[in-house]
């Protein structure tokens, strides 16, 4: 009895610091790591959001961009920090697939993050050059099974969104086409415009100015549902792919380890930041949906996503050293 009461004590005290702990939650500066370049939508979306966090925590805030080596020079960084809250990671879903691509990550994933939210996610839509004879995805399956390897898309690069969100196309639809990597989204964009390569899946607002001048034709978006700048444009799904979806997220990590009541603390001031109407209206002004996970099912969105992606990859035999 006695060894049950010193547990249970000492559970309790446990649990009464680690309440007092996220409630003085900061106590200085918070660093938020952007393992891209400035400009990029990690970068714009951290610096929509950080103004309200900063009015709310009274703490500078730090957005603390560090590229490099797909990102993962950034990640490092918060894996290797302290589990205070005060060194947060914004990222994209190559945290997801990072494991899969590179054979040595200096960090495990995700055992060594603490998942706290999404902040938003990017509608993308699959574009064709005019002179492609389709009009929907049902189309295109079917002249890419009449014409096997002989249709090429564009990419911003190997393992990139619009890479792997193509490799789920063709695989699903059990086709093949020809991947042609790019330099950026800009030079992917324009090698379909110049017709040097069919398609294209891109971030929506990157393609709107294209498809609206009939220099790209959309075929489908990549989304759940359908997309509010392109009501007519029906998702992949529901055009001939049943089941397929492809969505860019930018989310909210921490370090492992991080106490739960902390956890839920930063989800909590993060939601209610991104709710309010001038961030919200920045947010879609930047061509972003915003929306919060609670913690939990951030993390099972997680797990599911490298469910999805790993045999992607695989299958594609993608890999960089």
């Amino acid at each position: 009895m006695q060894i049950y009461r010193s547990l249970l004590a000492g559970t309790l005290i446990a649990a009464a610091a680690c309440a007092a702990f996220a409630q003085e939650f900061p106590s200085r500066p918070v660093r938020i790591v952007v393992p891209s370049t400035p400009g990029g939508g990690l970068d714009v979306l951290a610096r929509a959001v950080t103004p309200a966090l900063t009015e709310k925590w009274k703490q500078q805030i730090v957005v603390d961009n560090r590229a490099g080596a797909g990102g993962i020079i950034g990640t490092e960084i918060v894996a290797k920090s302290a589990p205070d809250g005060h060194t947060l990671l914004l990222v994209t879903v190559g945290f997801v697939t990072n494991p899969f691509i590179y054979r040595r990550l200096p960090y495990s994933t995700p055992q060594d993050f603490t998942p706290i939210t999404i902040l938003g996610t990017t509608p993308n839509v699959l574009v064709a050059h005019p002179s492609l004879p389709v009009q929907r995805v049902k189309d295109l399956i079917a002249l890419a099974r009449d014409k096997p390897g002989q249709l090429a898309y564009a990419s911003s690069g190997v393992g990139t969104g619009g890479h792997l969100s193509m490799e789920l196309f063709r695989r699903m639809a059990h086709i093949e086409f020809i991947h042609v990597p790019y330099k950026g989204a800009g030079a992917a964009t324009a090698a379909v415009v110049a017709g040097e390569t069919q398609l294209l899946i891109t971030a929506i607002g990157a393609a709107i100015p294209q498809i609206r001048t009939n220099r790209l034709r959309a075929l489908a978006v990549t989304g759940t549902s359908r997309a509010t700048v392109l009501p007519d444009v029906p998702t992949v799904a529901e055009s001939g792919l049943p089941g397929y979806a492809a969505v860019g997220w930018y989310a909210m990590f921490g370090p492992g380890r991080m106490p739960k009541q902390l956890v839920n603390k930063i989800y909590s001031d993060v939601l209610g930041a991104i709710r309010r109407p001038n961030v919200a209206t920045q947010i879609h002004t930047l061509g972003f949906d915003y929306g919060a996970l609670p913690p939990d099912e951030f993390g099972r969105f997680v797990s599911k996503e490298m469910e999805t992606w790993g045999p992607v990859i695989k299958e594609a035999g993608i890999h960089a050293e």
